[in-house]
C-alpha cells in the first residue's frame, strides 16, 4: 500500500529547486564566512591587548573598530566590536556612538526599515 499519497509527490518537485538554490548559495557563502572568521581571529589578540592594557590610544582603537565593523556580521566579530566599544565609550562617547550607528546602518539597517512605521 502507498502511504505517501499524491499530495506529497506533487510538492516534492517544487522543493528540489529551492533545495538546490539553498545548496548553491550556502556553498557560495561559505568561503566568505571563512574569511570573516579568519579576520576576526586575527583581530582578537589586538582587541585583547587594547582591553588588557586599558589603552587610551584613540587612533589604535578606532583603526581596530574600523576593521571589526567589517566583520561584525559574525557573532564572534560582533562580540569583539561590542567589547571594544564598551572600553572606548569611557574615553570618547561621541566617537563610540558613531561606530555604533555605523554598525546599525551596515548590519541592522533592514530590520530598522521594516519596523520604521511601527510604534
Amino acid at each position: 500500500m502507498n502511504t505517501q499519497g499524491p499530495s506529497s509527490q506533487a510538492t516534492a518537485p517544487g522543493l528540489d529547486p529551492y533545495q538546490d538554490l539553498l545548496h548553491v548559495l550556502s556553498s557560495a557563502i561559505a568561503p566568505l564566512q571563512a574569511l570573516h572568521l579568519q579576520a576576526v581571529e586575527t583581530l582578537a589578540p589586538t582587541v585583547q591587548e587594547i582591553l588588557r592594557s586599558r589603552s587610551r590610544n584613540a587612533q589604535w582603537i578606532e583603526r581596530t573598530l574600523d576593521q571589526l565593523l567589517n566583520h561584525a556580521c559574525m557573532p564572534e566579530g560582533l562580540a569583539l566590536f561590542k567589547a571594544l566599544c564598551r572600553h572606548y565609550w569611557q574615553l570618547d562617547p561621541q566617537a563610540t556612538a558613531s561606530y555604533i550607528n555605523a554598525y546599525r546602518e551596515m548590519w541592522d539597517g533592514e530590520d530598522k526599515n521594516e519596523n520604521e512605521g511601527e510604534p
